[in-house]
C-alpha cells in the first residue's frame, strides 16, 4: 500500500496596505491633530468633499469617524514631544 504525503498548502500573503499619516487643519475649534489611514491622499480629498457637503460643521473627530466608514484603520493619532 502506497504512503500518501501530506502536502501543505501555501498561505498566500497578502501584502500589507500601506499606512499614511495625515496633520488635519481643519476643525472649526481651530485644533490641530494628526491621523493615520490606508487611504491615499486623494482617497482623503474625496470623502473631505463629501463630508463638507454634509456637514455645517466641521471637527476632526467626527471626520475621522466619517473616514472610518470607507477605511476601518482609519485612526485619529496623539503626538506629543519628547526632550532629553
Amino acid at each position: 500500500m502506497p504512503v500518501k504525503k501530506a502536502v501543505a498548502a501555501k498561505a498566500k500573503s497578502k501584502k500589507p496596505a500601506k499606512i499614511f499619516y495625515y496633520r488635519i487643519f481643519f476643525d472649526d475649534m481651530e485644533k490641530k491633530n494628526y491621523m493615520k489611514s490606508s487611504l491615499t491622499h486623494k482617497q482623503v480629498e474625496k470623502y473631505l468633499n463629501a463630508y463638507e457637503k454634509s456637514h455645517k460643521r466641521f471637527f476632526n473627530s467626527e471626520f475621522v469617524e466619517f473616514l472610518k466608514k470607507h477605511d476601518k484603520k482609519t485612526e485619529m493619532i496623539e503626538i506629543s514631544d519628547i526632550s532629553y
